[in-house]
Protein backbone atom coordinates (compact mmCIF):
# COMPACT_ATOMS: atom_id res chain seq x y z
CA UNK A 1 0.00 0.00 0.00
CA UNK A 2 2.23 2.41 1.23
CA UNK A 3 4.54 1.49 -2.57
CA UNK A 4 1.17 2.57 -4.22
CA UNK A 5 0.74 5.84 -2.48
CA UNK A 6 4.32 6.80 -3.48
CA UNK A 7 3.72 5.60 -6.80
CA UNK A 8 0.90 7.87 -6.86
CA UNK A 9 2.14 10.69 -5.44
CA UNK A 10 4.75 10.52 -8.11
CA UNK A 11 2.63 10.12 -11.07
CA UNK A 12 0.81 13.05 -9.69
CA UNK A 13 4.18 15.50 -9.47
CA UNK A 14 4.79 14.43 -12.80
CA UNK A 15 0.94 15.04 -14.43
CA UNK A 16 1.30 18.60 -12.52
CA UNK A 17 4.45 19.45 -14.06
CA UNK A 18 2.98 19.00 -17.81
CA UNK A 19 6.32 17.10 -19.07
CA UNK A 20 6.44 14.13 -20.82
CA UNK A 21 8.62 11.52 -19.40
CA UNK A 22 11.75 11.49 -21.45
CA UNK A 23 9.76 13.26 -23.99
CA UNK A 24 11.36 16.88 -23.79
CA UNK A 25 9.25 19.79 -22.72
CA UNK A 26 5.97 19.15 -23.85
CA UNK A 27 2.93 17.22 -22.30
CA UNK A 28 1.96 14.26 -23.59
CA UNK A 29 -0.73 13.51 -26.35
CA UNK A 30 -4.32 13.19 -24.73
CA UNK A 31 -6.37 13.49 -28.02
CA UNK A 32 -6.70 11.76 -31.85
CA UNK A 33 -5.93 15.53 -32.48
CA UNK A 34 -2.65 16.41 -30.45
CA UNK A 35 -1.64 12.77 -30.78
CA UNK A 36 1.17 12.54 -33.38
CA UNK A 37 2.15 9.79 -35.91
CA UNK A 38 6.06 8.91 -35.49
CA UNK A 39 7.73 9.18 -38.88
CA UNK A 40 6.74 6.41 -41.68
CA UNK A 41 8.90 4.98 -44.32
CA UNK A 42 10.31 7.81 -46.30
CA UNK A 43 10.82 10.15 -42.64
CA UNK A 44 6.90 11.60 -43.51
CA UNK A 45 4.48 11.76 -40.08
CA UNK A 46 1.41 10.19 -40.48
CA UNK A 47 -1.34 12.72 -39.55
CA UNK A 48 -4.20 11.38 -37.73
CA UNK A 49 -8.10 11.49 -38.11
CA UNK A 50 -10.00 14.57 -37.10
CA UNK A 51 -13.18 13.98 -35.18
CA UNK A 52 -13.67 12.14 -31.49
CA UNK A 53 -16.98 10.14 -31.44
CA UNK A 54 -16.84 6.29 -32.12
CA UNK A 55 -17.68 5.86 -35.89
CA UNK A 56 -20.24 3.74 -37.08
CA UNK A 57 -20.44 -0.04 -35.78
CA UNK A 58 -18.03 1.00 -32.92
CA UNK A 59 -19.08 1.65 -29.11
CA UNK A 60 -22.03 3.93 -29.48
CA UNK A 61 -21.55 6.82 -26.88
CA UNK A 62 -18.52 8.36 -25.75
CA UNK A 63 -15.34 7.52 -27.30
CA UNK A 64 -13.25 4.46 -25.77
CA UNK A 65 -10.33 6.06 -24.04
CA UNK A 66 -7.13 4.36 -24.17
CA UNK A 67 -3.53 4.92 -22.89
CA UNK A 68 -0.51 3.55 -23.91
CA UNK A 69 2.28 3.32 -21.80
CA UNK A 70 5.47 3.57 -23.05
CA UNK A 71 9.59 2.08 -22.62
CA UNK A 72 10.95 4.65 -24.27
CA UNK A 73 9.73 7.49 -26.18
CA UNK A 74 8.49 7.74 -30.04
CA UNK A 75 10.57 8.67 -32.66
CA UNK A 76 12.80 5.07 -32.25
CA UNK A 77 12.04 4.15 -36.19
CA UNK A 78 11.15 1.25 -34.38
CA UNK A 79 8.97 -0.78 -31.77
CA UNK A 80 7.74 2.10 -30.07
CA UNK A 81 6.53 3.73 -33.68
CA UNK A 82 5.34 0.12 -34.78
CA UNK A 83 2.90 -0.12 -31.77
CA UNK A 84 1.81 3.68 -32.13
CA UNK A 85 1.21 3.07 -35.99
CA UNK A 86 -1.42 0.59 -34.67
CA UNK A 87 -2.77 3.37 -32.02
CA UNK A 88 -3.06 6.16 -34.51
CA UNK A 89 -5.08 3.48 -37.05
CA UNK A 90 -7.22 2.63 -34.26
CA UNK A 91 -7.91 6.53 -33.63
CA UNK A 92 -8.77 6.86 -37.56
CA UNK A 93 -11.33 3.32 -37.44
CA UNK A 94 -12.75 3.89 -34.12
CA UNK A 95 -12.80 7.56 -33.24
CA UNK A 96 -10.73 6.46 -29.77
CA UNK A 97 -9.43 8.62 -27.47
CA UNK A 98 -5.75 8.29 -27.30
CA UNK A 99 -3.13 9.61 -24.72
CA UNK A 100 0.85 8.16 -25.05
CA UNK A 101 2.58 8.47 -21.81
CA UNK A 102 6.19 8.13 -22.87
CA UNK A 103 9.43 7.27 -19.85
CA UNK A 104 13.20 6.22 -20.23
CA UNK A 105 12.98 4.82 -16.41
CA UNK A 106 11.52 2.16 -14.28
CA UNK A 107 10.26 4.81 -11.71
CA UNK A 108 8.42 6.90 -14.61
CA UNK A 109 6.55 3.74 -16.15
CA UNK A 110 5.72 2.52 -13.17
CA UNK A 111 4.11 6.46 -12.46
CA UNK A 112 2.80 6.37 -15.88
CA UNK A 113 1.01 3.33 -15.08
CA UNK A 114 -0.15 4.79 -11.92
CA UNK A 115 -1.56 7.38 -13.55
CA UNK A 116 -2.84 6.36 -16.22
CA UNK A 117 -4.95 3.76 -13.79
CA UNK A 118 -6.30 6.67 -12.07
CA UNK A 119 -6.97 8.63 -14.87
CA UNK A 120 -9.65 5.88 -14.83
CA UNK A 121 -8.80 4.73 -19.02
CA UNK A 122 -10.92 1.99 -20.29
CA UNK A 123 -7.72 0.33 -21.83
CA UNK A 124 -4.38 0.73 -20.48
CA UNK A 125 -1.25 -0.80 -22.97
CA UNK A 126 1.55 -1.73 -21.51
CA UNK A 127 3.64 -1.22 -24.56
CA UNK A 128 6.57 -3.44 -23.79
CA UNK A 129 7.66 -6.55 -21.28
CA UNK A 130 9.03 -3.70 -19.32
CA UNK A 131 5.69 -2.96 -17.97
CA UNK A 132 4.27 -6.69 -16.92
CA UNK A 133 5.76 -6.41 -13.50
CA UNK A 134 3.71 -3.20 -12.31
CA UNK A 135 0.48 -3.98 -14.30
CA UNK A 136 1.18 -7.11 -12.04
CA UNK A 137 1.39 -5.05 -9.25
CA UNK A 138 -0.85 -2.63 -9.81
CA UNK A 139 -3.75 -4.28 -11.92
CA UNK A 140 -5.41 -6.04 -9.13
CA UNK A 141 -6.43 -2.69 -7.49
CA UNK A 142 -8.21 -1.46 -10.61
CA UNK A 143 -10.39 -4.61 -11.16
CA UNK A 144 -12.58 -2.48 -13.78
CA UNK A 145 -10.03 -1.31 -15.87
CA UNK A 146 -8.92 -3.45 -18.83
CA UNK A 147 -5.57 -4.24 -19.19
CA UNK A 148 -3.01 -5.49 -22.34
CA UNK A 149 0.47 -6.04 -22.47
CA UNK A 150 2.46 -6.97 -25.69
CA UNK A 151 5.43 -8.97 -25.48
CA UNK A 152 5.09 -10.70 -22.70
CA UNK A 153 2.11 -12.56 -20.54
CA UNK A 154 0.72 -11.42 -17.31
CA UNK A 155 -1.54 -13.51 -16.33
CA UNK A 156 -4.75 -11.84 -14.59
CA UNK A 157 -8.36 -11.62 -15.16
CA UNK A 158 -8.08 -7.83 -16.59
CA UNK A 159 -5.14 -8.30 -18.75
CA UNK A 160 -4.87 -9.25 -22.22
CA UNK A 161 -1.46 -10.75 -23.14
CA UNK A 162 0.18 -10.67 -26.85
CA UNK A 163 3.40 -11.87 -27.46
CA UNK A 164 5.39 -12.90 -30.95
CA UNK A 165 7.60 -15.83 -32.11
CA UNK A 166 10.30 -12.95 -32.13
CA UNK A 167 12.55 -16.40 -32.21
CA UNK A 168 11.22 -17.53 -35.60
CA UNK A 169 11.63 -14.12 -37.18
CA UNK A 170 15.22 -14.13 -36.06
CA UNK A 171 15.91 -17.55 -37.16
CA UNK A 172 15.76 -16.47 -40.40
CA UNK A 173 17.47 -13.28 -39.73
CA UNK A 174 20.27 -15.05 -38.21
CA UNK A 175 20.57 -17.63 -41.31
CA UNK A 176 20.37 -14.44 -43.57
CA UNK A 177 23.56 -12.98 -41.71
CA UNK A 178 25.36 -15.98 -42.25
CA UNK A 179 25.09 -16.25 -45.86
CA UNK A 180 25.74 -12.66 -46.28
CA UNK A 181 29.27 -13.38 -44.38
CA UNK A 182 29.91 -15.88 -47.17
CA UNK A 183 29.78 -13.10 -49.47
CA UNK A 184 33.18 -11.84 -50.04
CA UNK A 185 32.72 -10.44 -53.59
CA UNK A 186 30.58 -8.19 -51.64
CA UNK A 187 32.79 -4.61 -50.70
CA UNK A 188 34.02 -4.36 -47.10
CA UNK A 189 33.07 -8.40 -46.69
CA UNK A 190 35.80 -10.43 -45.23
CA UNK A 191 36.89 -13.83 -45.30
CA UNK A 192 35.92 -14.60 -41.50
CA UNK A 193 32.69 -16.19 -40.76
CA UNK A 194 31.75 -13.46 -38.13
CA UNK A 195 28.37 -12.09 -37.60
CA UNK A 196 27.48 -9.54 -34.79
CA UNK A 197 23.81 -8.51 -32.74
CA UNK A 198 23.42 -5.79 -30.19
CA UNK A 199 20.14 -5.61 -27.95
CA UNK A 200 18.90 -2.82 -25.94
CA UNK A 201 17.67 -3.85 -22.35
CA UNK A 202 18.95 -7.62 -21.41
CA UNK A 203 15.76 -9.14 -20.56
CA UNK A 204 14.20 -11.78 -21.45
CA UNK A 205 12.50 -11.11 -24.66
CA UNK A 206 15.32 -10.10 -26.07
CA UNK A 207 17.47 -13.21 -25.17
CA UNK A 208 14.76 -15.13 -27.35
CA UNK A 209 15.39 -12.48 -30.14
CA UNK A 210 19.42 -14.04 -29.61
CA UNK A 211 18.01 -17.55 -29.44
CA UNK A 212 16.16 -17.68 -33.11
CA UNK A 213 19.32 -15.70 -34.64
CA UNK A 214 21.47 -17.98 -32.91
CA UNK A 215 20.07 -20.91 -34.03
CA UNK A 216 19.61 -19.66 -37.50
CA UNK A 217 23.09 -18.83 -38.10
CA UNK A 218 24.42 -21.95 -37.03
CA UNK A 219 21.74 -23.40 -39.21
CA UNK A 220 23.71 -22.50 -41.87
CA UNK A 221 26.91 -22.14 -40.77
CA UNK A 222 27.49 -24.62 -37.43
CA UNK A 223 30.85 -22.52 -36.96
CA UNK A 224 29.75 -19.23 -37.55
CA UNK A 225 30.81 -16.57 -34.57
CA UNK A 226 28.26 -14.03 -32.87
CA UNK A 227 29.35 -11.37 -31.66
CA UNK A 228 27.01 -10.21 -28.75
CA UNK A 229 26.45 -6.87 -26.66
CA UNK A 230 23.63 -5.42 -24.45
CA UNK A 231 23.44 -1.40 -24.23
CA UNK A 232 21.56 -1.47 -21.35
CA UNK A 233 18.89 1.06 -22.23
CA UNK A 234 16.50 2.08 -25.46
CA UNK A 235 17.58 5.33 -25.84
CA UNK A 236 20.98 5.93 -26.61
CA UNK A 237 21.98 5.93 -30.32
CA UNK A 238 25.90 6.47 -29.32
CA UNK A 239 25.72 3.34 -26.79
CA UNK A 240 24.49 1.32 -29.54
CA UNK A 241 26.94 2.77 -32.47
CA UNK A 242 30.37 2.49 -30.28
CA UNK A 243 29.25 -1.01 -29.67
CA UNK A 244 28.46 -1.82 -33.20
CA UNK A 245 31.28 -0.40 -34.18
CA UNK A 246 33.13 -2.72 -31.81
CA UNK A 247 31.89 -5.61 -33.29
CA UNK A 248 33.32 -4.55 -37.01
CA UNK A 249 36.40 -4.55 -35.60
CA UNK A 250 36.30 -7.99 -34.05
CA UNK A 251 35.71 -9.03 -37.81
CA UNK A 252 31.69 -9.51 -37.73
CA UNK A 253 30.65 -8.01 -41.51
CA UNK A 254 27.03 -7.21 -40.74
CA UNK A 255 25.14 -6.71 -37.18
CA UNK A 256 21.37 -7.05 -36.07
CA UNK A 257 19.93 -4.47 -34.06
CA UNK A 258 17.62 -4.83 -31.24
CA UNK A 259 17.50 -2.02 -29.58
CA UNK A 260 14.36 0.30 -30.35
CA UNK A 261 16.01 4.03 -30.03
CA UNK A 262 19.32 2.85 -29.51
CA UNK A 263 19.06 1.03 -32.76
CA UNK A 264 19.77 4.42 -34.85
CA UNK A 265 23.04 4.00 -33.90
CA UNK A 266 23.74 0.68 -35.00
CA UNK A 267 22.34 1.29 -38.48
CA UNK A 268 24.52 4.70 -38.32
CA UNK A 269 27.22 2.71 -37.53
CA UNK A 270 26.81 0.50 -40.40
CA UNK A 271 27.05 3.68 -42.80
CA UNK A 272 30.22 4.78 -41.23
CA UNK A 273 31.79 1.66 -41.08
CA UNK A 274 30.95 0.79 -44.63
CA UNK A 275 29.25 -2.34 -43.35
CA UNK A 276 25.96 -3.56 -43.05
CA UNK A 277 23.11 -4.42 -40.38
CA UNK A 278 19.90 -5.94 -40.17
CA UNK A 279 16.87 -3.49 -38.87
CA UNK A 280 14.32 -4.55 -36.30
CA UNK A 281 10.60 -4.29 -36.00
CA UNK A 282 9.89 -1.70 -38.36
CA UNK A 283 10.83 -1.63 -42.18
CA UNK A 284 14.55 0.01 -41.32
CA UNK A 285 15.63 -0.89 -45.16
CA UNK A 286 15.77 2.56 -45.99
CA UNK A 287 17.36 4.17 -43.08
CA UNK A 288 20.67 3.62 -44.11
CA UNK A 289 20.12 2.75 -47.67
CA UNK A 290 22.98 0.23 -49.01
CA UNK A 291 24.09 -0.92 -45.65
CA UNK A 292 21.00 -2.52 -44.03
CA UNK A 293 20.50 -6.29 -45.56
CA UNK A 294 16.88 -6.48 -44.71
CA UNK A 295 14.91 -5.69 -41.49
CA UNK A 296 13.28 -8.61 -39.23
CA UNK A 297 9.39 -6.89 -38.87
CA UNK A 298 7.67 -7.51 -35.78
CA UNK A 299 3.71 -6.78 -36.23
CA UNK A 300 3.62 -4.55 -32.58
CA UNK A 301 1.07 -2.72 -34.52
CA UNK A 302 -1.33 -5.51 -35.64
CA UNK A 303 -1.13 -5.80 -31.42
CA UNK A 304 -2.06 -2.72 -30.74
CA UNK A 305 -4.62 -2.47 -32.56
CA UNK A 306 -6.34 -5.62 -32.47
CA UNK A 307 -6.29 -5.59 -28.22
CA UNK A 308 -8.25 -1.58 -29.17
CA UNK A 309 -10.55 -3.19 -31.68
CA UNK A 310 -11.59 -5.83 -29.42
CA UNK A 311 -12.22 -3.09 -26.18
CA UNK A 312 -14.23 -1.10 -29.23
CA UNK A 313 -16.06 -4.20 -30.26
CA UNK A 314 -16.71 -5.59 -26.87
CA UNK A 315 -14.61 -8.74 -27.52
CA UNK A 316 -12.10 -7.68 -24.68
CA UNK A 317 -10.50 -11.21 -23.42
CA UNK A 318 -9.20 -10.98 -19.89
CA UNK A 319 -6.84 -13.35 -18.95
CA UNK A 320 -6.18 -14.65 -22.24
CA UNK A 321 -2.63 -15.26 -24.25
CA UNK A 322 -2.56 -14.30 -28.40
CA UNK A 323 0.92 -15.54 -29.80
CA UNK A 324 1.89 -14.24 -33.12
CA UNK A 325 3.92 -16.58 -34.73
CA UNK A 326 5.45 -16.32 -38.74
CA UNK A 327 2.29 -18.37 -39.57
CA UNK A 328 0.09 -15.49 -38.19
CA UNK A 329 2.19 -12.90 -39.77
CA UNK A 330 3.31 -11.89 -36.43
CA UNK A 331 6.50 -11.68 -37.52
CA UNK A 332 8.26 -11.73 -41.16
CA UNK A 333 11.39 -10.24 -43.17
CA UNK A 334 11.36 -7.48 -45.14
CA UNK A 335 11.83 -8.16 -48.73
CA UNK A 336 15.60 -6.97 -49.73
CA UNK A 337 14.56 -4.91 -53.00
CA UNK A 338 16.39 -1.27 -50.94
CA UNK A 339 19.60 -3.79 -51.02
CA UNK A 340 18.78 -5.55 -54.13
CA UNK A 341 18.68 -1.87 -55.78
CA UNK A 342 22.32 -0.96 -54.40
CA UNK A 343 23.78 -3.89 -54.97
CA UNK A 344 22.35 -4.30 -58.48
CA UNK A 345 23.95 -7.55 -60.34
CA UNK A 346 25.67 -8.51 -57.08
CA UNK A 347 23.03 -8.44 -54.93
CA UNK A 348 23.00 -12.34 -53.82
CA UNK A 349 18.88 -13.84 -54.61
CA UNK A 350 20.13 -17.28 -53.09
CA UNK A 351 19.95 -15.43 -49.51
CA UNK A 352 15.93 -14.62 -50.30
CA UNK A 353 15.25 -17.95 -51.59
CA UNK A 354 16.94 -19.82 -48.69
CA UNK A 355 14.91 -17.72 -46.31
CA UNK A 356 11.89 -18.31 -48.07
CA UNK A 357 12.07 -22.05 -47.96
CA UNK A 358 13.31 -21.52 -44.32
CA UNK A 359 10.42 -20.02 -43.33
CA UNK A 360 8.04 -22.43 -45.64
CA UNK A 361 9.94 -25.22 -43.53
CA UNK A 362 9.46 -23.29 -39.80
CA UNK A 363 5.37 -23.07 -41.08
CA UNK A 364 5.39 -26.34 -41.46
CA UNK A 365 6.94 -27.78 -38.38
CA UNK A 366 10.20 -29.74 -39.90
CA UNK A 367 12.28 -26.78 -38.44
CA UNK A 368 11.36 -26.18 -34.69
CA UNK A 369 13.38 -22.55 -33.33
CA UNK A 370 13.85 -23.28 -30.10
CA UNK A 371 12.54 -20.58 -27.66
CA UNK A 372 14.33 -18.63 -24.63
CA UNK A 373 13.42 -20.21 -21.17
CA UNK A 374 9.56 -18.92 -20.64
CA UNK A 375 8.49 -18.00 -24.40
CA UNK A 376 6.45 -19.62 -26.69
CA UNK A 377 2.85 -20.72 -27.56
CA UNK A 378 2.52 -22.71 -24.25
CA UNK A 379 4.37 -19.87 -21.90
Amino acid sequence: MRRKVVSVMLAAAMCASMTACGGGSSAPAESKAETQAPAAEGGEAQAPAEGGEAKEGGNSGAAVRVCVVYTGNLGDKSYNDSCNMGAQKAVEDFGIELKSLEGTTAEEWEANLVAACEEGYDLIIGASSNIADYITEHGPNYPDTKFAVIDTTVDLPNVESISFAQNQGSFLAGAAAALFTQKTDIKNVNEEHIIGWVGGMDIPVLHDFYTGYEQGAKYVDPDIQILQAFAGTWTDPLKGKELTLAQYEQGADIVMNVASGTGVGILEAAKEADKYAIGVDLDQDNDQPGHVLTSMVKRVDNACYLVIESVVNGTFEGGSTKYLSLTEGGVSLTDFSVMKEALGDQFPQDIVDTCEELAEKIKSGEIVVENYEGFGPQA
